[in-house]
């Protein structure tokens, strides 16, 4: 699901980021705070990120464990990369996700994003 997301993430697919984040979703961020406007969420992207900045999972850094009779919770490392400035460093930040099951269905439904 990672990937799933964060593909729609770097292409700019919207609706798909819009079907993955659950109508609950709780958006912590260290230097942003805490956001629980999902609508307000996804036109942040839009605005900020869509064809300007580009995510990378680090590899090998990606954990998953199960919560029983909720989901699972993701942690993991990645970078940013800033197409509108190519050269500047990405440094890898640490996110958590917390992932709610409904079915066969994921959705992501509390985000916590450290820099």
């Amino acid at each position: 699901m990672d990937s799933i997301y964060f593909n729609a993430y770097n292409t700019c697919d919207m609706e798909k980021q819009a079907e993955i984040y659950d109508a609950d979703l709780e958006f912590y961020h260290d230097m942003g705070g805490l956001s629980k406007d999902k609508q307000g969420i996804l036109e942040s992207i839009e605005k900020n990120i869509c064809g300007k900045v580009t995510r990378e999972l680090v590899p090998g850094s990606i954990e998953v464990y199960p919560i029983n009779g909720f989901g699972a919770v993701e942690m993991a490392l990645h970078k940013f990369h800033n197409k509108e400035e190519p050269n500047a460093p990405s440094h890898p930040s640490k996110f958590i996700v917390i992932w709610k099951q409904t079915g066969d269905d994921w959705k992501i439904s509390r985000v916590v994003s450290l820099h």
